[in-house]
């Protein structure tokens, strides 16, 4: 399909916008509900009793950083088409009694990593403050969200003087070269309040609080056409962003459109929130139920159902291209990649991987394919996680990106188009199956 340059322009504005807006899980949730709300889907709490109707939108979240949001065709459904992504990305989360003086002089903050990240991006540059506190209100125990909007901190380097082999190579030690200057002597005993005003609570009320540091460099278009976009959390923010905008612009046919992002993915997904929760099997027990479907009913719909785990994907690398497989070489602006892995580290298989790429023939987005190299071990995704909770048809997928687990990364400025419209193709169809080895996209 040709789109226009403008329409590719139009939508990697709303991207950066999305990501200037989502420093933390809890901020992204908090906008994609907003978005979700603005397009006429109505908030369903775990704890009410839940009224749906066929043609009905709705969503639900869990921890305020996992959301599942659902669009009811206006017929019986035969399935789920479900696309699942991930909330969080690697960062350094600020620990309790966080202050730490150094000589009268100085006042850092003692932090902790989370996730695999890349430690030596985040040196060097301004660094701010955002996540959740829980606070005494007169509600009861409330949370709130904070972002504190400007530059507060910086994790500096030492000098190349005090550490000559710096450059042959360097072991980070998370709990003595990353912890962030907060500010001078005077500076003690202010980080906590300095919270509580961003809350809007007072600082004897906070009970707890879930803080992590973001980068504070705003996202960009960049390369000789604008043909890159970098910018932090596009692992995976870009694909729930590119979800969610399929989700919204689909009409579902036969089954229900499904768009779930998750939390934790980055250390290891066995929370409440995560993929190996029961989340995703709740919401959709709970659909099938207020149906006044069967449990069997329920088993016959999953053999008609597939998931989409849409997760960033390695693109070759132009300084490091043997990185590479030798005869699958995905690359940024070339398409949604399709993910595979002989020891299923991802669930793509001929099936599933089959009907992925009928549904981006259909769509009219290029797709490409990766393997990683034999001798390399890669990482994992939530699509084998999700499937111990809820069997069925799975393919991984991604988008292709360089600096992976940086605090600033680089993607296609293409490629965010190219997710949306295979999304809004495939909530709008059908997988069915009965089971037999014969499948129909409807």
């Amino acid at each position: 399909m040709n789109w226009e340059k403008s329409v590719f322009q139009e939508i990697n504005q709303e991207l950066l916008d999305f990501l200037d807006r989502s420093p933390t899980s809890f901020h992204a949730v908090a906008n994609m509900g907003r978005m979700l709300k603005n397009a006429g889907f109505e908030r369903l709490l775990e704890g009410k009793a839940w009224q749906i109707k066929s043609g009905g939108r709705y969503y639900v979240t869990r921890n305020n950083s996992a959301l599942i949001a659902f669009h009811m065709p206006e017929q019986d459904f035969a399935g789920f088409q479900i696309m699942a992504s991930h909330s969080d990305s690697p960062a350094l989360k600020i620990k309790d009694n966080a202050e730490i003086q150094v000589e009268k002089k100085y006042v850092k903050l003692n932090v902790e990593k989370y996730g695999g990240m890349l430690c030596a991006p985040w040196l060097d540059r301004p660094l701010s403050v955002a996540g959740r506190v829980v606070a005494r209100t007169s509600k009861g125990v409330e949370e709130k969200l904070v972002h504190v909007d400007r530059d507060l901190m910086i994790i500096p380097n030492l000098a190349i003087h005090m550490n000559r082999k710096v450059n042959e190579g360097y072991e980070f030690n998370a709990q003595k070269d990353l912890l962030p200057l907060f500010g001078d002597g005077e500076a003690v005993n202010g980080f906590k309040g300095l919270i509580a005003k961003e809350a809007g609570v007072d600082e004897k009320d906070i009970l707890d609080m879930d803080l992590f540091l973001y980068n504070r460099m705003k996202g960009t278009l960049l390369g000789l056409n604008g043909e890159f976009i970098a910018a932090p959390h596009l692992d995976d923010l870009q694909c729930a962003f590119a979800s969610l905008k399929g989700f919204l612009g689909a009409e579902p046919a036969r089954s229900v459109a499904v768009c779930c992002v998750l939390d934790n993915e980055e250390v290891g997904s066995g929370t409440k929130q995560g993929a190996d929760s029961t989340f995703l099997k709740d919401v959709l027990h709970r659909i099938n139920g207020a149906m006044g479907r069967t449990e069997e009913e329920y088993l016959m719909a999953l053999s008609s159902s597939f998931m989409v785990s849409a997760d960033n994907a390695h693109s070759i690398h132009p300084n490091q291209p043997d990185k590479g497989d030798p005869t699958n070489r995905p690359f940024m602006n070339d398409g949604i990649v399709i993910k595979y892995s002989a020891n299923q580290k991802y669930t793509t298989d001929a099936v599933s991987g089959a009907l992925f790429k009928s549904i981006c023939e259909k769509a009219g987005v290029p797709c490409q394919v990766f393997f990683n190299r034999s001798d390399m071990p890669g990482g994992s995704t939530l699509g084998n996680i999700s499937n111990s909770q809820v069997a069925l048809n799975t393919v991984d997928i991604g988008l292709p990106q360089l600096a992976m687990h940086s605090c600033y990364e680089t993607a296609g400025s293409k490629d965010t188009l190219y997710l949306a419209e295979a999304a809004r193709v495939f909530y709008s169809s059908t997988m069915h199956s009965e089971g037999d080895g014969a499948y129909q996209i409807l």
